[in-house]
């Protein structure tokens, strides 16, 4: 067996070109100020009145690291540099530019979030050279049953699920993390308990938690793999509710149907997914949006989710919103830390180059495609 000399070169080779994005979003093409960038480079607010800025942080420093180049600047160009290059471009070029980039082949992209003009799944497809397919968020759907004014709220609800199955849907998302928690009933709701739920709910945002776990189990029903957000997100979650263990009961109910259950980001609970991805045959896991926002760090993430979780149960994705470079630094930096870690275990002969690319290709593109019968 051949050792590479250094981490990434020589030999190695896990071609990690043609990866599937199991769980991202729409991007924003108009031109960006500094101010509306920063609100969307992570889950935080923009500029802050006490003057930080979320360049200062690994994200911040990713981005002048990788994305710079391929807007014609110098690797770590300074901040206000990158984006007054931005604004030069045009909005439309650097999308162009920087999907062209992330070698990303097929997207599944969640259509339930806003705001109006971020684009849909085919324009980030035709930017990306790749296929998008959609992902269906249920909390969004059931909202706009109830904006319907439908008698048969259920009824409606299966419907529109059954038909954007019907038309392509890969897959449901539920985000009961940002409305009540992941702690949701072993036992489907019946439909009167939904019934008697909605008149106390905000028909703007639903957050109950017999809805939820309703739509969740619904969602199963219909044969749709269901994406759970867990762990870090925005200001909105509490996250010492998205511990994905709270979802044990859950999965061990809904085992039996053998329809996938896959745990996007999982930051900080990265390893209790990784052990409910080994115990429960339906579940897998993501590192998502934790792998941009840690930047040059996010082989850690990688390296203790791999301490457990199944090589089959992992999968890619950025949870890229709005931003064309959290496209790219989802890949890159994804690139970077599976060849960074596959390669120490090639180079301790604790795997073999074969194994390496292997367990690359399985967690690049494999794996969503059997999750999501692709």
């Amino acid at each position: 067996m051949t050792v590479p000399d250094r981490v990434g070169d020589g030999p190695l080779d896990l071609r990690l070109d043609d990866l599937v994005d199991h769980h991202c979003h729409g991007l924003l093409t108009r031109d960006l100020e500094r101010a509306e960038f920063e609100s969307l480079m992570n889950e935080a607010p923009g500029p802050a009145p006490l003057g930080t800025t979320l360049f200062d942080s690994m994200l911040g420093l990713a981005i002048r690291r990788h994305c710079a180049p391929v807007l014609d600047l110098e690797p770590l160009a300074p901040a206000a540099d990158y984006l007054r290059r931005r604004l030069d471009l045009g909005g439309a070029e650097v999308n162009r530019r920087l999907m062209a980039a992330t070698g990303i082949g097929t997207l599944l992209v969640d259509t339930g979030l806003g705001p109006a003009d971020l684009c849909g799944p085919d324009e980030v497809a035709a930017l990306s050279g790749g296929t998008a397919y959609e992902v269906v968020r249920l909390e969004r759907l059931a909202e706009q049953v109830v904006a319907s004014g439908s008698d048969d709220v259920a009824g409606g609800i299966v419907q529109r699920l059954t038909a954007a199955r019907d038309a392509g849907a890969v897959g449901a998302k539920s985000i009961a993390a940002y409305r009540v928690g992941l702690a949701l009933a072993a036992t489907k709701p019946s439909d009167d308990d939904l019934r008697r739920a909605l008149p106390g709910v905000d028909p703007r945002r639903i957050a109950d938690p017999i809805v939820s776990a309703w739509l969740a189990h619904t969602a199963l029903e219909t044969g749709l793999p269901l994406q759970f957000h867990v762990g870090y997100g925005d200001k909105d979650v509490d996250l010492l509710t998205c511990d994905p263990l709270r979802l044990t009961a859950f999965l061990r109910a809904t085992e039996e149907r053998g329809v996938p259950v896959l745990l996007l980001h999982c930051y900080p609970f990265h390893r209790h997914a990784s052990y409910l991805a080994q115990v429960f045959g339906h579940v897998f896991m993501d590192l998502g949006l934790a792998t941009h926002n840690t930047g040059a760090l996010s082989a850690t993430l990688l390296r203790e989710a791999l301490e457990l979780v199944p090589f089959g149960k992992l999968l890619f994705s950025t949870d890229a919103y709005a931003l064309a470079e959290l496209y790219l630094l989802g890949a890159v930096l994804f690139r970077s830390a599976m060849t960074g870690v596959l390669g120490e275990l090639v180079a301790a002969s604790e795997m073999t180059e074969a194994d390496a690319g292997h367990v690359a290709g399985l967690v690049a593109r494999e794996n969503a495609r059997r999750a999501y019968a692709l």
